[in-house]
């Protein structure tokens, strides 16, 4: 395919992603990176199992969490996981309009999320004094969730630069493949999630 092909809109093939080398490179850059980063995730879950019973004296998971708040924000970052979905299918309809539109509903739904996250460290640290510093399970608890709460908001900002600096340019077999190594990424921060809501709050609860 020629260089004036990767940047004619007009040539979309049905995986625009992985429709060039450079594409391809980057999706499979992009499962080295995800490799890394579950790794990474995997520790700080093992560090929380470890330490969640080690309350020095405060409060336990089952006194503290309560799931309505919790399950409220997993709502939001499942159905922004689904929105972001739509925004690929309409990418490789080259649609990028709709794909514009459905990314920035993915991008609302995530920043819904992050304020109820800062609502509940809000909730727990003057309702209840649980800090970082209170405990063990303080510690790994914050860690482990504000470092899910810190890859949220690097995937919105991933997003949002991407559908700016794009935004007159339209859908390019250039552009394509960093848009859906971003949906990808975003995936993966929603799967994160399902773990943590388990192990954390559902297990936390019990």
């Amino acid at each position: 395919m020629s260089e004036h092909d990767v940047l004619n809109p007009k040539v979309m093939p049905h995986d625009p992603e992985r429709a060039t080398l450079e594409g391809k490179n980057k999706f499979l850059g992009f499962w080295f990176f995800l490799g890394g980063e579950t790794v990474l995730f995997a520790s700080l879950f093992g560090t929380y199992l470890a330490l969640r019973n080690s309350t020095n004296g405060g409060m336990a998971s089952n006194e503290l969490f309560g799931l309505e708040l919790v399950f409220i924000m997993t709502m939001f970052l499942l159905t922004s996981s689904l929105t972001s979905v739509y925004a690929m299918y309409h990418m490789k309809n080259n649609d990028f309009k709709k794909m514009q539109l459905w990314l920035g509903i993915t991008v609302a739904l995530g920043f819904a999320f992050l304020a109820c996250e800062l609502y509940e460290f809000y909730h727990y640290i003057h309702e209840y004094e649980f800090t970082f510093r209170s405990s063990a399970f303080g510690s790994a608890f914050y860690t482990l969730v504000g470092f899910h709460g810190g890859h949220v908001v690097f995937g919105l900002m991933w997003i949002l630069a991407l559908m700016f600096r794009n935004a007159k340019r339209g859908l390019n077999l250039y552009n394509a493949p960093k848009f859906y190594v971003a949906s990808l990424y975003w995936h993966f921060i929603d799967v994160v999630w399902v773990f943590i809501f388990t192990v954390v709050y559902l297990m936390g609860v019990l």
